[in-house]
């Protein structure tokens, strides 16, 4: 096997998507399998009793981990010159390998690792050493077609959320102002100061109401129970943002799928290449297999309904055939 054949199998081993692609299926399962053991594993070792006891298997396996999550990255910086059509650019490439570096997921990856080794140079807390091992969690996201598309959504409207949020951290200054006048008197020890007060605006906005701290005055109730329409509107905002736009990303590629799918109908006969690229198709806009099935055959369908109902002519005299 020459060096570019086994360069791209294992760019193919690392696909986190292809029916077809049986090695890669399984490497993936051998991810996923791996990060929820981590993760119990670092939740497990918060038990004193267990931790005590399995303190040198819990090291051994850490160590396996970060040996597997190093070799799975390195080669997917080794390999990200390589497109899906096989195409390659020149092995020393350092451009592409930077920007795949700096991609979210890639981070990800690096975040996974970089504190086990930065251990051995400077002496990290042990509790923030477990809090960066649960970033492993995130890996998941690449085997995720719905985690991924949150986060194309969160992306694109991350200008309104912010907005959003900042409004509410707005309101949550002013509901704190407004109740430290009318409650310092009456509740010192919760509303004696602005900055002690925002606990109950948090609470209180958020709809969450623990009940620990509440007004106990006629003005204080009163405007505790407008803070509280604001909240559960303002809260509900950027959840509906996130929602329109899941739904309309979703949308958009189903959009694009039947583009292609018209494109290639409106060309006469379906060739096996042509079935092929819509295979690829779909597979870069992450589409179900089953739904983009149902939207071929539909297409499909009109399509000879089309031609059926479509004026024909003789072709010896040149006179219109109507369609029985």
């Amino acid at each position: 096997m020459t060096s570019n054949n086994f360069k791209q199998n294992v760019f193919d081993t690392l696909q986190p998507y292809g029916e077809d692609n049986h090695k890669g299926r399984w490497f993936d399962w051998f991810l996923i399998i791996l990060i929820i053991t981590n993760v119990v594993t670092v939740m497990l070792e918060t038990m004193p009793a267990l931790h005590q006891q399995y303190q040198a298997q819990f090291f051994v396996f850490e160590v396996f981990s970060v040996t597997v999550f190093t070799i799975e990255y390195v080669a997917r910086i080794w390999t990200c010159t390589l497109d899906n059509n096989q195409a390659s650019l020149h092995a020393s490439a350092f451009g592409p390998r930077l920007h795949f570096m700096l991609r979210p997921m890639s981070i990800v990856d690096l975040l996974a690792i970089l504190p086990f080794y930065l251990s051995m140079f400077i002496g990290l807390d042990l509790r923030v050493l477990r809090l960066f091992r649960l970033v492993r969690m995130m890996k998941l996201g690449r085997y995720s077609v719905a985690m991924q598309t949150l986060q194309v959504v969160i992306a694109r409207e991350y200008r309104v959320i912010v907005a959003a949020l900042g409004m509410l951290m707005i309101v949550m200054v002013v509901a704190a102002t407004v109740m430290y006048h009318l409650e310092r008197a009456a509740q010192p020890e919760h509303f004696g100061s602005i900055p002690a007060a925002l606990w109950w605006s948090v609470v209180t906005l958020s709809t969450v109401g623990y009940g620990d701290v509440s007004p106990i005055t006629p003005a204080g109730q009163f405007f505790a129970g407008m803070f509280i329409l604001i909240g559960v509107a303002l809260f509900a905002l950027p959840a509906g943002i996130l929602a329109s736009s899941f739904t309309e990303q979703m949308s958009m590629r189903r959009d694009k799928f039947r583009a292609s799918v018209m494109d290639m109908l409106a060309q006469g006969h379906l060739a096996l290449a042509d079935l092929e690229k819509l295979e690829h198709v779909r597979r870069s806009l992450r589409l179900d297999k089953q739904e983009a099935e149902i939207l071929f055959t539909t297409l499909q369908k009109q399509a000879d309904a089309k031609s059926n109902n479509s004026v024909k002519t003789c072709p010896h005299c040149h006179k219109v055939i109507k369609p029985k």
